[in-house]
């Protein structure tokens, strides 16, 4: 089977990556997308985030954990799978391109794609919670869909409760530049640091605040409410 690069095609700014550390692949048919953790020149175009493969490795070997934890648990709500763990690559079963990019990278229209998106992603959040699971990779890439159901992918940035405090500094080559712009505004209101470690908790909070122009703000309202205790 034949895989090429997978891009997110945003309105007015053409095909950009699909994800900061790993190499977005895609089957020619569209059936499988493949999380490559691989630091691939031509596709990051020079801005490659991950450049220590030792820490890809454990990115690599943090998504394959999570994604096997939650498909025991909850099936349901993750693709398919399987694993080439020599090539690092994780093969994902899904009915085409993701989330974001069948909504035309506009969150007005999410509903045109699945009318309950908001609920599908909220007992999703919940059932992260329900595993102790804080999960921060939130951006709406991060779900595909197989028979007009979300599954959710990105499993790398994910720590379990009994893990942690971790600090964001040591996570920035996770998160894109505008959104660590939107951090920076918002860590002083809310008494976080950005080089010391912090609760999960916090941070938890802190990430669905920074992803508030990707979503509505009732969903955002919902999902810290999932997550205060």
């Amino acid at each position: 089977m034949n895989y090429n690069y997978y891009w997110n095609d945003v309105p007015g700014i053409g095909l950009c990556r699909n994800n900061l550390v790993y190499t977005s692949l895609m089957s020619e048919d569209k059936k499988v997308f493949v999380q490559w953790f691989y630091n691939d020149g031509e596709y990051h175009k020079g801005q490659n985030e991950v450049l220590d493969p030792k820490l890809m490795g454990e990115k690599f070997n943090r998504e394959i954990y999570y994604l096997k934890i939650m498909k025991e648990n909850y099936p349901d709500l993750v693709p398919d799978y399987s694993l080439d763990l020599d090539d690092r690559k994780v093969f994902l079963q899904v009915d085409g391109k993701d989330f974001w990019n069948r909504a035309k990278c506009s969150v007005e229209n999410y509903s045109n794609v699945i009318p309950d998106w908001k609920q599908q992603m909220l007992d999703i959040l919940e059932k992260h919670k329900n595993l102790g699971l804080f999960k921060f990779s939130l951006h709406p890439s991060s779900y595909f869909i197989v028979n007009r159901k979300l599954k959710s992918i990105n499993y790398f940035f994910t720590y379990h409760k009994n893990e942690g405090p971790i600090s964001i500094s040591d996570h920035a080559s996770h998160i894109y530049s505008s959104r660590q712009d939107t951090m920076q505004k918002q860590i002083e209101s809310m008494g976080i640091s950005w080089n010391n470690p912090e609760p999960l908790e916090k941070l938890q909070i802190l990430c669905f605040e920074s992803f508030r122009s990707n979503y509505t703000d009732d969903f955002i309202n919902q999902a810290k409410e999932i997550y205060y205790d």
